[in-house]
């Protein structure tokens, strides 16, 4: 028989115990996909005494992570702690200058030093891979890296974030508010209970550099991208969205410009019979434009313990097959530097929503003014809303209008929307939502 692939797993919890689980599962069938037997032999986390539901007596024990990373009896060190900093950092870096190779779905740790972590095992000929990083079930980074590589790839733009889609899908189904949303997705789970990092778009802004860097070989950079999260969305987006034919996601877009590498997260209205605006719950899904293959958007689990134990174990099969690539799809000092490009220069439709007073010249001051910046109006829907209840009977409440524009320029949308608040035609802060279209 071959001789074993031997493991070393850092990090035992929801992924690390699946991934324990899903190689006891699928041993003979990874034995014979990868001619070789895979075995965890060493295993370290924070606690020792915590019920996993597996039996951990079968595994060297070791305290340091570091230290299993430098350990004689592993070949392979698989990286499921998490963070940015040490002890992950320290171990991943240990393990790699030590020639060993290395399995992680530490995205926070590829965005900050993914292309330094990339040169060493470069250096080092050995593997540094993490399907797991983004969307996990989902096998994105494979296709980007090898099996679109006779492709030219024009964009890349996803769902990459479930507990975001998850508020967005139960807002729109339901009529929920934003608040009453998060607090059922903290309450289920999805949603940590500070939040901020995933509604404020940040998780999926390191996940978007990492697919921008594969998909357009530009280097990690998570500070080169627009962000924007979901916590301005109200139901009646959704609403509007719904009756125009669109609905709201929160994406992250990569796509390759006469500027450069543009790249954005924001919340976007999408065609409603596109395959992404079918995309509900949880779930995640990345679609990726070339010029062989046109459009393909694959749909998978963006979380969840066997999901992400599942890419885990197809890296580390990879390894036992003596397969190896560049980290990243080319040499790391073949990475191009991008820089963050100027919301102000985006280029497409939008949706805006105001509420504009209602008194005679209203709508016409609107119009002008957008007209001045050069923006061309798609459609307009006005409803007269009555009068404010609880207020002075006599009052009309201010009207909604919604726009959708045709194809126009960031700044000039906010030019126009600054003018018409100078204007006091309208009462609060006007929405605004990008559209993405095919």
């Amino acid at each position: 028989m071959a001789t074993p692939l031997k493991v070393g797993l850092a990090g035992l919890g929801t992924v690390g115990a699946s991934v324990v689980r899903l190689i006891d599962q699928q041993r003979a069938a990874l034995t014979l996909s990868c001619g070789r037997p895979i075995e965890i032999v060493a295993a370290t986390a924070r606690s020792r005494a915590k019920n996993r539901g597996i039996e951990l007596k079968r595994f060297r024990w070791v305290d340091d992570p570091v230290a299993l990373a430098r350990a004689d009896d592993i070949d392979v060190f698989v990286e499921l702690m998490g963070g940015a900093g040490d002890p992950a950092k320290a171990a991943v870096e240990a393990a790699l200058a030590c020639g060993k190779s290395v399995v992680t779905a530490n995205k926070a740790l590829l965005a900050k030093h993914g292309v330094k972590l990339a040169a060493l095992a470069e250096r080092k000929h050995v593997a540094l891979n993490f399907e797991a990083a983004v969307a996990a079930g989902i096998p994105i980074v494979k296709t980007l890296r090898e099996g679109l590589v006779g492709n030219r790839l024009e964009r890349i733009y996803g769902i990459l974030n479930g507990t975001c889609n998850y508020i967005l899908t139960r807002m729109e189904q339901e009529g929920l508010s934003f608040a009453d949303c998060l607090a059922d997705a903290q309450r289920l789970g999805y949603a940590e209970a500070d939040p901020t990092f995933d509604i404020e778009g940040h998780d999926t802004a390191q996940k978007l550099s990492i697919l921008a860097s594969l998909a357009f070989g530009t280097r990690v950079d998570p500070g080169s991208i627009y962000v924007e999260g979901i916590s301005s969305i109200a139901p009646e987006d959704l609403s509007w969205a719904a009756e125009l034919g669109y609905r709201v996601k929160l994406l992250g877009v990569a796509v390759k410009t006469a500027k450069g590498i543009e790249q954005r997260v924001h919340p976007t209205m999408v065609p409603k019979d596109t395959a992404i605006a079918q995309v509900m719950g949880v779930t995640n899904a990345v679609t990726v434009d070339a010029d062989a293959v046109h459009a393909i958007t694959l749909v998978g689990p963006g979380a969840g313990g066997m999901a992400t134990a599942s890419a885990v174990v197809a890296d580390i099969g990879d390894i036992a097959r003596g397969v190896r690539t560049a980290p990243f799809g080319r040499a790391s000092d073949k990475l191009a530097w991008s820089r963050k490009a100027p919301m102000q220069r985006h280029e497409g439709g939008y949706y805006i929503r105001l509420l504009a007073r209602d008194r005679p010249g209203s709508a016409a001051t609107i119009a002008r003014r957008l007209a001045q910046q050069g923006i061309s109006i798609e459609s307009i829907v006005q409803r007269h809303a009555g009068t404010q209840g609880g207020a002075d009977p006599g009052k009309a409440a201010p009207v909604p209008v919604i726009l959708i524009t045709y194809a126009t320029t960031e700044d000039a949308v906010r030019r126009a929307l600054a003018a018409v608040r100078r204007d006091r035609v309208i009462s609060g802060a006007p929405q605004v939502i990008r559209i993405e279209k095919n």
